[in-house]
This record gives structure tokens, C-alpha cells and sequence, in this order.
């Protein structure tokens, strides 16, 4: 990889942990200056420590996104510490099995809203102030103001019933596509780009249950025979670098999906 691809960008990485945790990792080998903002102060902070131990320029930001409020208080003074932001990773969100999520027919209202603030308003929290601060700043040197990648799933467009009838996470990932688009439209006349990057089964906190369900294990080889299984965080975070560069400076409203084969591949793998 080339250590000057994100040399001295601004990037803002919310979450700590599984995606977000290789990212912050990939883009401070890349020579980006990182902001990490996570609700959980002690993995956010052991995150950054790792960091700046391997001489990397990083701050964390402890805040709960699904809280408007404290969140957007965090992502301005992450922008204020940075002082120009490039880009933006949205990855904090996580399933929603705890909260109540399941099919519709069985899920709450209560549910599906708090899975939602947790997938999908996190995005939001996040990107709003980034944008007004991109909107602000000066073009760089290929004549953009920066940009934001967000993260899907490919369970919002092929579904798995028999093993993930999560309908709000499916559901919040969906709005999450959407938000891509119409924001890629509304600001690529300002030089602002917008991206997803969407993940089949990956190695994170979140994918403990599924990696320790044979029938997901199963699932996983047949239809991921690329990463033999489960993808490796780092191979989103590879994606991700690549759409925050100047590399990808003609790319917007588009979606990545890296999903070792499941998509390509027919049901039974």
C-alpha cells in the first residue's frame, strides 16, 4: 500500500472496534490524521493509544451517536482538533438482536426505532456537521472538499431468511443506500462525494454469534469461497482507504460490496 495515499487528510472514523478498528489502523499506515469517535471511552482510547504508540497522529472522541445531541458535540470537536476534515468512515452501528429486532411480524415499534437510531441515525449524527464543515472549507488540490464513505450490508439487497431474519438492521442498511445516493447527487457539484461500502459476513464483535452457528459457518464457505468463509475486516477497510484517496476522485453514489462471492453466487452457494 502506499503510505502517501491519505498523507496528512483529516479523516473521522466512528466506531472502535471489528471495521472501524482496521480502518483506523489502515488509514494511519496510509499517513492520515485520525479522530475516533466511539461511545465506548475505554475501547476508543485503547484504539488511539495503539495508534499513536506506532507514531500516528490520532484523537478520541467519546460519544454516543445514536444521541444527537453529545454526537454531533463530538464530531465538532473532532472537526475543530483536525482542523480540516477530508473524509468521514461511518461505521458505528451493530446488530439489533439485543434490542428486539427480528421479523417484522414479531418486531416492536420500539424495536425497529432503536435499531434504526443504532444503524442508521448514527450515520446521520455524524455526517451533518461533517458536511457543513466540507461545505465551508476550501477545495484541496484535486479540487474537492471531501469525502464520506458509509456502510451497508449486503442484507439489505439479498436477504438470507432461514438465517437472518433481521428486518430493521435490513432496513437500516436499505435507508443507508438511499442516504448514499441523494446525498452523492445533492453534493457533487460542491466537490463532496459520497460512497458505501457494503460487507458480506465479516470477522467483527458483532459476527460472534454467526461465527459460532455451524449453519452460518456452512452458509459462509459456500457463498464467500473468496475469503474462504468470513471476510477479514481489513478487507473493508482496504475499500474504504481507496474511496477516501484522491484515487477514487471520480467515483460517487457508488457501492462496494465485499461479500467474497455471496452475491454472484446462487443461494446454495
Amino acid at each position: 500500500m502506499s503510505k502517501e495515499r491519505l498523507r496528512d487528510r483529516g479523516l473521522i472514523v466512528t466506531g472502535a472496534s471489528g471495521i472501524a478498528a482496521a480502518a483506523a489502523r489502515r488509514f494511519a499506515r496510509e499517513g492520515a490524521r485520525l479522530a475516533v469517535i466511539s461511545r465506548t471511552a475505554q475501547r476508543c482510547a485503547g484504539l488511539v493509544d495503539e495508534l499513536t504508540a506506532a507514531d500516528a497522529d490520532a484523537r478520541a472522541f467519546v460519544a454516543d451517536l445514536t444521541e444527537p445531541g453529545a454526537g454531533t458535540e463530538a464530531v465538532l470537536a473532532a472537526i475543530a482538533w483536525l482542523g480540516r476534515v477530508d473524509g468521514l468512515f461511518n461505521v458505528a452501528g451493530g446488530s439489533g438482536r439485543r434490542l428486539g429486532d427480528g421479523p417484522l411480524h414479531e418486531l416492536s415499534p420500539d424495536a425497529f426505532e432503536a435499531t434504526l437510531r443504532l444503524n442508521a441515525t448514527t450515520h446521520v449524527t455524524a455526517s451533518a456537521p461533517v458536511l457543513r464543515a466540507m461545505l465551508e472549507q476550501g477545495p484541496d488540490a484535486e479540487g474537492q472538499r471531501g469525502s464520506i464513505v458509509n456502510t451497508g450490508s449486503v442484507l439489505a439487497s439479498q436477504p438470507v431468511p432461514a438465517l437472518f431474519a433481521t428486518h430493521a438492521y435490513a432496513s437500516a442498511k436499505g435507508a443507508i443506500a438511499a442516504l448514499t445516493t441523494t446525498t452523492a447527487a445533492y453534493y457533487a457539484a460542491r466537490g463532496i462525494r459520497v460512497n458505501m461500502v457494503a460487507p458480506a459476513l465479516t470477522i467483527s464483535r458483532m459476527s460472534e454469534r454467526a461465527r459460532s452457528d455451524p449453519a452460518t459457518l456452512d452458509f459462509a464457505a459456500r457463498k464467500q469461497p473468496l475469503t474462504d468463509g468470513f471476510i477479514e475486516a481489513e478487507d473493508v477497510a482496504a475499500a474504504a482507504a481507496y474511496l477516501l484517496s484522491a484515487e477514487a476522485r471520480g467515483i460517487t453514489g457508488q457501492t462496494i460490496t465485499i461479500d467474497g462471492g455471496w452475491s454472484v453466487l446462487p443461494v446454495g452457494g
